[in-house]
């Protein structure tokens, strides 16, 4: 469902969200082991994903692949694990791993699964970044904030 704004919760992710949850919540990792810790409380796509979708023929709209967050101007594939990633002024996102793309995405459109997986630079497959909610608050998109101090290592402001 796209929505104008979320709500992050600390350790838990997306307020409302079926992957809300300190414990995996993905059907494929509740059925390996309902105990394990949620990487995957928000997911994150960068737009321009989209844009090339619709240049190869797929009509999806921001939300529609199950992303949590849809931004734009940023090199979501080149973000380390470990780096946090601050949407808005209180929302801050760990970035876990690269999401890799489910087949359900097939039931919206023939060939769409195969057609989201993009290489990171270390090689890894996957649509976008799955995320750990670090700070609590509003979603806002993310922006580059020049009048802030110097960032401190591992943070994308």
């Amino acid at each position: 469902m796209n929505r104008p704004s979320i709500r992050l919760l600390v350790g838990l992710g997306v307020e409302g969200d079926a992957h809300c949850g300190a414990t995996v919540k993905h059907r494929s990792r509740v059925a390996r082991d309902a105990t394990q810790p949620n990487l995957r409380q928000v997911h994150l796509i960068h737009g321009e994903l989209h844009d090339e979708l619709a240049g190869a023929g797929f009509a999806v709209a921001p939300g529609a692949m199950g992303e949590s967050v849809t931004t734009r101007g940023v090199a979501l594939l080149e973000l380390p694990t470990g780096i946090r990633l601050h949407l808005g002024d209180h929302a801050i996102v760990e970035i876990t791993g690269l999401r890799n793309p489910c087949k359900q995405l097939d039931g919206l459109q023939p060939g769409l699964t195969a057609a989201t997986v993009e290489r990171d630079p270390q090689g890894r497959g996957g649509s976008g970044p799955s995320c750990r909610a670090e700070g609590a608050g509003p979603v806002a998109p993310p922006r580059p904030r020049r009048s802030r101090p110097a960032l401190s290592r591992g943070e994308v402001r």
